[in-house]
């Protein structure tokens, strides 16, 4: 049926900057904003900063557990940074767009995968979206959290 793209965007009120940092640190913060108890795991295999990382993310989403080998690389370094799942081809990507003179930031998160055929892939397109914007949102708002408490420390 075609590739499937799922988002979520919010306005964060921070500097593009630092929340591209965020998103770009694999070893800390990145892992800090992942929202339980759906991601259960990110291992760095290689890297931890930016292009060229490689993680191990393991995901448990209605009792389903799944496993991902990505690697991430910056389309548009210091706006996109993308992680493609090495097995698959899904991609997660984080775009960061300056709104105000830089001091707010629009986060999109996204996801693009193939559902698979059959009756399988017709539940994946029924109920992926809504329960990964949910997983989306609940990330978007850890990453305003956690940049809103760097700025107050």
């Amino acid at each position: 049926m075609g590739l499937m793209r799922v988002q979520s965007s919010a306005v964060i009120p921070a500097r593009p900057e630092a929340i591209y940092a965020v998103l770009a640190d694999y070893r800390e913060a990145h892992p800090a904003i992942l929202p339980k108890p759906y991601f259960t795991e990110l291992k760095v295999e290689e890297g931890g900063q930016g292009a060229g990382t490689v993680i191990h993310v393991r995901m448990k989403v209605f009792g389903v557990e799944s496993e991902f080998h990505q690697i991430v690389s910056e389309p548009e370094p210091g706006r996109v940074l993308a992680e493609t799942d090495l097995n698959t081809g899904l991609t997660s990507t984080f775009t960061v767009e300056p709104l105000n003179g830089g001091g707010q930031s629009r986060v999109t998160i996204a996801t693009e995968f193939n559902p698979r055929p059959g009756f399988m892939g017709f539940m994946e397109r029924l109920f992926n979206p809504p329960i990964m914007r949910r997983i989306f949102n609940q990330e978007l708002q850890n990453l305003a959290d956690y940049v809103g408490d760097q700025a107050a420390n």
